[in-house]
């Protein structure tokens, strides 16, 4: 069509929408720079503008601004002229054209920037003056006008009545508001300033009750409003099959098949069209693009990797053998060598999806996050760093709430578990005081049920009490719904075998086979799980504790103890336990609180501060802090002065070693002062893998008398081998009365110790390669360091010196331990070792600067 000049006619194009239901395609670009056939939606829509000779726009601009202005300038390279106003904060469709008043002199178009369509604005305008219209809207029938605001016209286009997205009962007419206008400045008296004020919802209808002339447009012509991931989808084919009519980028090499500048096909690659390939971008060897599929510019699409119906974004790399079905690659995205992405899944900007990985329909993954090779990614990835191939992590099952963990999945898991236990199986179950963790336990409980186990609820409890009671009810295992004490949006569920331990990896893969398989046992209605509620369980856990610890000398001692139970489970059955040793307390926030079932760093170290004054200002013998999940307990010495998790840790191996325990389990990186204090009392040091679930393996077998690591989790195995924050207190209480010395004093007799640590971070792929340069690089030295690879490798020195380098399970990161005989030279020690893990990261980008050194 040729322009056709519109003398004093402006635009205004509306851009400021975050496209919040794009997401995680949104999450770092606004929703009118998102790509239709390798241009941005609102680039299509100035094109329209100018083809109809409207060459002075204004765009208002709200969220992400920089990125529009950045890339549209002053619209010269497009042939109009483009100006902004500037949305400060969200003031709806009509307060944002609002903003832009003193840019505009007269009649005006107003029309989305994140739309598709190629109406003849022409005819509009045209039908817009012979009317004499304040406003005229353009209209069209649709099939669904849920979404939309609908509008009755009379038989001369006058607008007669409106409704913005209606039920179906409220539905009058199936002729939807576009959101494109012809309007007269006379409009901006009816708007109220710096407040939001919408067209559809109160502009409009305040028009009618003033009689003002509202003329509604019908048009037959292409228009979609690109909404979700499959409005977006639908308009990349809609633009290939030429049902909108618009310009292509590029030049028609077949029938059907754009292809842009410099684009490298291989000879055996297939191009089946309709289809369009971006400048710059490259189709591999046996390669295949389907029909419906779009490759944005600098994209790869490997040897023998097949995209149909899919979208690929610039800069993102299709690997060799990978599959994009019906999907959408981020911009700068990549999948390995193998991976599959199926219809309607997403992957935001730069995300990382390994070898042989699988993300399944509709799942998005948001931007930065990483898919390990070989996981079947079920459900969406936005604030997790990586999807891991198994349900389990290294603190059981975990995501974020209604993200990663659902009531479904958490249904799906019970009856995963309970598949994989005989029919009429025991299990216990107990959570913490948040609404999620209740939400998801009851979610578990009607899992199991279904598939035939009998629930034992023991509601809210701490986490080491439903251990205890999983021994005590003879139960075939449990689980434990917390939220993570890392992240409060998270919650964790805790599985747990007949000894009240986490359940072994054998156990693990048992139940991920039927939770991804759905191969699922359904029991009949008559061999449904029962859920009971198991009376005095508080009364023999509390007996159990008794029972480990030399009660009659705690009584002799009487002590004055402060104890912060922070609103956790513990408050529960704290006061009973403590009250049968004689203790005087003064209790602390001793409540649970939905809102408080995690202490993040802030307020824990806030109630630590307010405990060590406690105990000077009371003149205590003690002051312990129960951490909510029921594990940890933080102690505070008669001064008032905080002990720390690694000055307990050799407290209570000398006290445990002198009470006759003859072995004792640390993690590879905890001081070597504890072989010292254990040599003293004639024990040895078994040194296990730092993970929890390692050390309490540890803790079960004969003859380990106690285990413990430098994190506060401190297992007492007459008890439980596990940790737990109130077998801590009494444990302290014990060793206060054999000891006749106060806290402080059994503190400083300990041997000094001087520790430091690192994070460094470390890409997925290249921790092996940091691993075997950090073992190969000591141990090829001149005088080798003895290697301990327990976990990660552990560099030894000498007796008091040695660093640890471990890859962490869940984080693109390595941590480095290190110990020397000063403070000064342990910072160095891991400065060094942080340095080398640097240096492989970088060499493994460029070989030839390899160059490891720790010295």
């Amino acid at each position: 069509m040729k322009p056709r000049s519109q003398p004093g006619l402006q635009a205004v194009i509306m851009a400021g929408g975050e496209g919040s239901r794009l997401r995680p395609l949104t999450s770092n670009l606004p929703k009118p720079m998102l790509p239709i056939a390798n241009r941005p939606m609102m680039e299509h829509i100035i094109m329209l503008l100018r083809e109809h000779g409207i060459t002075d726009v204004v765009a208002t601009v709200q969220f992400l601004a920089s990125l529009i202005r950045n890339y549209f300038g002053d619209g010269s390279d497009l042939g109009v002229s483009l100006s902004y106003a500037n949305e400060e904060v969200p003031l709806g469709t009509a307060g944002s054209v609002l903003g832009a008043r003193d840019l505009l002199s007269g009649t005006f178009v107003v029309i989305s920037g994140d739309a598709l369509t190629d109406i003849d604005l022409q005819e509009v305008i045209d039908f817009h003056r012979a009317r004499a219209a304040a406003a005229t809207l353009v209209l069209k029938r649709v099939q669904d006008p849920l979404e939309f605001g609908i509008v009755m016209t009379a038989e001369d286009g006058r607008v007669e009545r409106f409704l913005e997205k209606p039920s179906w009962g409220q539905v009058f007419s199936d002729t939807i508001n576009t959101g494109i206008y012809v309007l007269e400045p006379e409009i901006f008296d009816l708007i109220p300033p710096d407040q939001p004020y919408d067209f559809s919802s109160e502009l409009f209808p305040a028009m009618l009750d003033k009689g003002l002339p509202l003329y509604g447009f019908i048009s037959d012509a292409y228009w979609t409003d690109v909404g979700n991931t499959d409005a977006f989808l639908q308009a990349q084919r809609d633009v290939l099959t030429g049902a909108v009519r618009t310009d292509l980028p590029g030049f028609e090499l077949r029938p059907g098949v754009w292809v842009g500048e410099d684009v490298e096909i291989h000879p055996t690659a297939r191009i089946e069209g309709p289809a369009l390939i971006g400048d710059n971008s490259r189709i591999g060897a046996g390669a295949t693009v389907g029909p419906g599929t779009v490759v944005a510019g600098n994209s790869i699409v490997a040897d023998d990797a097949v995209v149909s119906g899919g979208v690929v974004l610039e800069r993102a790399y299709v690997g060799p053998y990978s599959r994009v079905r019906g999907g959408v690659i981020g911009r700068g995205a990549s999948l390995d060598k193998g991976a599959t992405v199926e219809e309607g899944a997403v992957l935001g900007d730069d995300v990382s999806v390994g070898a042989g990985a699988v993300v399944n329909p509709r799942v998005k993954v948001y931007p930065g996050r990483t898919v390990e090779a070989g996981a079947i990614v079920t459900a969406s990835v936005v604030r997790e760093q990586r999807a891991t191939r198994s349900l389990f992590g290294s603190r059981g099952v975990s995501g974020l709430v209604n993200v990663g963990i659902t009531p479904v999945v958490a249904v799906r898991l019970g009856m995963a578990y309970g598949t994989t236990l005989k029919r009429g199986s025991i299990i216990v179950t107990g959570r913490d005081s948040s609404r999620a963790s209740r939400t998801m336990k009851r979610a578990l409980v009607a899992g199991l049920n279904a598939s035939g186990v009998t629930v034992h609820d023991l509601e809210l409890v701490p986490l080491p009490l439903t251990r205890f009671t999983v021994r005590g009810e003879q139960a075939a295992g449990g689980i434990s719904v917390r939220t993570s004490p890392g992240d409060p949006e998270v919650v964790e569920i805790r599985l747990f075998d007949a000894d009240g331990a986490d359940l072994s990896e054998s156990d693990q893969r048992k139940i991920e086979r039927v939770f991804f398989r759905e191969d699922y046992r359904r029991a009949a209605h008559n061999k449904l799980g029962e859920l009971e509620f198991p009376p005095r369980t508080l009364e023999q856990y509390a007996a159990g504790l008794m029972s480990a610890l030399d009660v009659a000398s705690i009584r002799n001692l009487a002590p004055k103890v402060v104890v912060d139970y922070a609103f956790g489970g513990a408050s529960l059955v704290g006061p009973s336990f403590m009250g049968r040793l004689g203790c005087d307390i003064l209790a602390v926030n001793a409540f649970t609180d939905e809102h408080r079932p995690v202490l993040v760093t802030e307020d824990l170290e806030r109630l630590l501060e307010q405990l060590c004054e406690h105990v000077r200002k009371s003149g205590s013998d003690l002051g312990v802090l129960l951490e909510p999940g029921g594990e940890v307990a933080h102690l505070v010495d008669d001064q008032g002065r905080l002990v720390g998790h690694d000055r307990a840790l050799l407290a209570f191996l000398k006290h445990e070693t002198e009470r006759g325990a003859r072995e004792v389990a640390v993690p590879v990186c905890a001081t070597s002062a504890c072989e010292a204090v254990a040599a003293a009392a004639g024990a040895t040091v078994r040194r296990t893998p730092v993970a929890l679930p390692a050390l309490m393996s540890f803790a079960s077998l004969p003859g380990v008398g106690f285990a413990g690591n430098s994190f506060g989790e401190l297992i007492f195995p007459r008890f439980m081998s596990a940790p737990d924050g109130l077998m801590t207190f009494g444990k302290t209480l014990e060793l206060l009365a054999l000891q006749h010395r106060p806290l402080s004093a059994v503190v400083d007799d300990l041997p000094v110790s001087h520790m430091a640590t690192r994070d460094v971070p470390t890409p997925w792929q290249l921790k092996g390669a940091v691993m075997r340069h950090i073992a190969t690089a000591t141990g090829s030295s001149s005088g080798a360091p003895n290697l301990v690879l327990v976990d990660g490798v552990k560099v030894v020195e000498a007796a008091d010196r040695w660093a640890l380098v471990i890859p962490y399970p869940d984080e693109p990161l390595c941590r480095v331990w290190a110990e020397a005989p000063s403070q000064a030279d342990a910072d160095l020690l891991a400065d060094a070792y942080a340095r080398a893990v640097q240096d492989v990261v970088a060499a493994e980008q460029d070989p030839t600067a390899i160059s490891l050194s720790t010295h």
